[in-house]
């Protein structure tokens, strides 16, 4: 080489500082960076100096192999510069074997010359020569060579050496060998991270998704994997996985259908429907038989099109229809098997196994049989019993009478849950001996169930048998009655209501059936003494019905000839009575005292029927008050009940009855009686909500007063509307108040805002004052018995008012009081002019 194409002047102090400092790695790679823009044979001259001095320099080597590799890219691959880097690199290697980096890219650059074999053999140099800690960052390249071309047997060997460092990534070797073709060698595989309990897979895949994709491996591809038992492998996974036998089940018919033994897979879709547990399960797998069925089908179809059809082709097709249809027919069948599978104990699913087999006996009784023996009471889903009174009913049905009765002699021995189910047994059996005119029988029956135990039971002790309890059921009892009053004697069946009672089991209802019992057969008194047994087992409101039974029976029986008695009777029953009950009770009392008792008696019935009834029924029980006492006393009477009702009623029906207690006396013509109910009544009627009566008391005063006492009802109406309006304000100002106080702080009121304020006060204060003096007084009397809103007497009013023993007394008054001993005073009576036309014919 020309040493002119080597050194200039400009290269004179760098070379003369290398000759000073030979192993300075900087002056060196100061000297490349000045020689950067030289021709290649330069730099290159340089570094090999350089390393000469400094061949255990990483960033020479480094630096000197990164320049060589850029020197010769774009080149062909083939081209004998390529060699040459290859020989830098294997220098360099001999004293950077430790540097992984070297390694890396002197693999890569023969990974780009596509030297297979020698660049397999610097992997291999590689791995031995690095420490084990490095080898994480050799095999990913190293993997993805080895996949980079069809030589799947060395790609093979790699991954076995790979999987012993990393077996966790078996994953990534299973996926090389499916898509290479290796089906087997991945089964294999895929088998072992199956089995190995503690493998976690690299895509968060479950033991169960990684065992479905074995399952689907070998199933689909029976002819490729031959090194495991594709059989035993599925069903260990039946086993293990009972969550998902469906497709499992699937997966193993799809392999024997795979492999053309179309019938084992039809024995294996067999033996699935037969053992699945869920509806899900059996729905898949029915499909897939279904869809395998059909399937051989079509294809025997199509043979036979091509081949043309033969008897013997003919028979085939029929036999797979045949087995096709069954399949159909069977499915609810097969479906109600799972059910039971899945819960043996439902009581259901058994009653309607039994409707899929209507129309075949044989096998209605075997299912009958099967579920009475399978269910057990403490777990059954359901009632058990029904399903011994269909097993005993059928076989009546069809007239095999006495099976019928063994059916149900041992369906009242079953150790049942619940006492209502061993009754209804024992009833339903006493029914069909009815059906069948064993009368006799049925009694019996009865008899047998309603025997004392050995023992003394409590009825709810859950320790006890429900046989023994049995004597306590309600139901068996009333059947026994109801059989009794039709088919036995009299005795017979008054013992069996007293024995009711001595339990202490009956009811109201029970109660009353045994006194129409006995009225039926004319023992009255004694169904009375089995109302008063009733009436001292129960309370309210539970005794109402056998009250009210006993007092209508009593009433219709005896009428008005023992009055006391009855009387008695009716204070006992309203001693207690609920408000609720109390209005038809009352009212049956009156009935008895109007046409049997006294009138004085009625009317204190229904004053005491006034405050007895809820609130609600107050006004219709006032109506019936008032109308009553006008029937019996006249209407003057109903005065004082008037006034009670106005009291005692809320002011909406206090209104009406108001403005009836006027229109009353009115009509009696004590027109300043109706004015002053009028002006009562005016204190709870405001009128901006009460308009309707304002205009009836205006229309009043237009046809009976004059001009004073319109006056005076407008003055009074202007009196209330104040009242109303100063409560409202009053109101307002408490809610502000209030709003103010909650808020922690004091209203700030502008002034002339409070001087409006006080003028209103003042004149809402003025208009009280005036509708206080304009309350008006009935004439006649000192004050009218009303204290209603603002209007109040003193107690010296109150004590004056209370001396009157009549309340419809005409009250005279004091300046007209006459004595024998002294003269009436003579008052002057202002005298008018009679109109003439007031006497018309009269006047000639």
């Amino acid at each position: 080489m020309n040493s002119e194409l080597i050194f200039n002047e400009d290269d004179l102090p760098y070379e003369e500082e290398i000759l000073r400092n030979p192993y300075s790695v900087k002056h060196w790679m100061r000297y490349i960076e000045f020689k950067k823009d030289a021709p290649k044979q330069v730099i290159n001259m340089i570094y090999e100096r350089a390393l000469r001095e400094l061949p255990g320099s990483y960033k020479l080597w480094y630096n000197y192999l990164k320049l060589r590799r850029k020197q010769v890219k774009g080149y062909c691959i083939i081209d004998p510069e390529y060699e040459d880097v290859n020989n830098t690199f294997e220098r360099a290697l001999v004293f950077m074997h430790k540097m992984i980096r070297i390694w890396l890219d002197y693999c890569q650059f023969l990974i780009d010359q596509r030297k297979i074999t020698r660049t397999r053999h610097v992997f291999d140099r590689s791995l031995e020569a690095l420490p084990i800690t490095q080898h994480h960052r050799i095999w990913p390249l190293y993997l993805k060579f080895v996949c980079m071309y069809n030589i799947p047997q060395t790609a093979v060997r790699v991954y076995h050496r790979y999987l012993k460092l990393y077996p966790e990534n078996a994953e990534e070797f299973i996926d090389y060998l499916i898509s290479v073709g290796w089906l087997d060698d991945a089964a294999v595989e895929l088998e072992k991270i199956v089995n190995k309990e503690d493998f976690v897979s690299r895509d968060g895949k479950s033991k169960y998704q990684l065992w479905n994709e074995l399952c689907n491996l070998i199933s689909k591809n029976p002819d490729k994997v031959r090194s495991l038992k594709v059989d035993a492998i599925i069903r260990g996974g039946l086993r293990r996985y009972t969550d998902q036998l469906g497709q499992l089940w699937n997966s193993l018919a799809d392999y024997y259908t795979r492999s053309g033994l179309f019938e084992r897979a039809r024995d294996v879709y067999e033996e699935a429907i037969q053992t699945v547990m869920t509806v899900r399960d059996f729905t898949q797998v029915f499909d897939a038989c279904a869809q395998f069925e059909e399937s051989l089908i079509s294809a025997k179809m199509q043979e036979t099109a091509k081949l043309g059809p033969t008897e013997e082709d003919d028979l085939d097709l029929d036999l797979r229809l045949a087995r096709l249809e069954d399949l159909m027919d069977r499915r609810p069948l097969l479906l109600n098997s799972v059910l039971l599978r899945q819960n043996p104990h439902n009581v259901h699913d058994w009653h309607k196994r039994v409707k899929l087999f209507e129309g075949k006996p044989r096998e209605i009784i075997n299912t009958y049989t099967e579920a009475v023996q399978t269910v057990d009471p403490k777990l059954a889903t359901g009632k058990l019993h029904t399903l011994w009174v269909a097993f005993a009913k059928f076989y009546e049905e069809n007239g095999q009478i006495e099976d019928a009765r063994v059916i149900f002699e041992k369906g009242t021995q079953v150790p049942y849950v619940k006492v209502e189910d061993l009754a209804a047994v024992w009833c339903e059996w006493a029914e069909m001996e009815l059906r069948h005119e064993n009368f006799e029988g049925a009694l019996s029956l009865m008899q047998r169930a309603t025997a004392a135990p050995p023992r003394k039971v409590a009825y709810h002790d859950q320790s006890e048998p429900v046989q023994f309890r049995l004597y306590k059921s309600l139901k068996i009892w009333s059947m026994y009655a109801d059989l009794e009053e039709s088919f036995g004697t009299f005795k017979s069946s008054k013992a069996v209501y007293d024995r009711i009672i001595d339990l202490k089991i009956a009811t109201p209802q029970i109660i009353i059936n045994y006194g129409l019992f006995l009225e039926e057969n004319n023992y009255f008194e004694e169904a009375f003494k089995a109302y008063e047994k009733g009436i001292a087992l129960f309370k309210w409101p539970n005794v109402y019905d056998i009250w009210n039974t006993y007092l209508i029976k009593f009433l219709k029986r005896y009428k008005g000839t023992k009055l006391e008695r009855a009387r008695d009777l009716f204070e006992q029953c309203l001693e207690g009575c609920p408000a609720k009950f109390a209005k038809s009770l009352y009212l049956l009392y009156v009935k008895l005292e109007e046409e049997h008792g006294l009138a004085r008696h009625a009317m204190t019935i229904y004053d005491r029927a006034t405050r007895a009834v809820p609130p609600e029924d107050q006004f219709e029980m006032f109506n019936i008050y008032i109308k009553k006492a006008a029937e019996i006393y006249g209407v003057t009477y109903t005065r004082q009940i008037y006034e009670k009702a106005i009291e005692a009623l809320p002011d909406s029906q206090a209104r009406e009855m108001c403005l009836r207690f006027a229109d009353l006396e009115r009509k009696l013509g004590e027109i300043d009686r109706a004015r002053a109910i009028y002006a009562h009544c005016s204190q709870m009627c405001d009128p901006r909500t009460t308009s309707e009566f304002w205009q009836t008391w205006k229309e009043f005063e237009i046809r009976h007063g004059n001009e004073d006492t319109m006056r005076e009802m407008l003055r009074m109406k202007r009196s209330v509307q104040a009242t109303y309006n100063t409560q409202v304000h009053f109101m307002s100002s408490q809610m502000l108040t209030a709003a103010v106080a909650a808020a922690g702080g004091t209203p700030e009121i502008p002034t002339a805002l409070q001087d409006k304020m006080k003028l209103l006060e003042a004149k809402a204060q003025a208009l009280a004052e005036e509708a206080q003096k304009d309350v008006p007084k009935m004439p006649g009397r000192k004050d009218i018995l009303f204290v209603r809103g603002g209007t109040t007497a003193t107690e010296e009013e109150l004590a004056e008012l209370s001396k009157t023993t009549n309340p419809d007394e005409i009250a005279i008054d004091d300046d007209f009081e006459s004595d024998d001993d002294e003269k009436v005073e003579e008052i002057e009576v202002e005298q008018r002019t009679v109109p003439t036309e007031l006497f018309g014919e009269l006047k000639r």
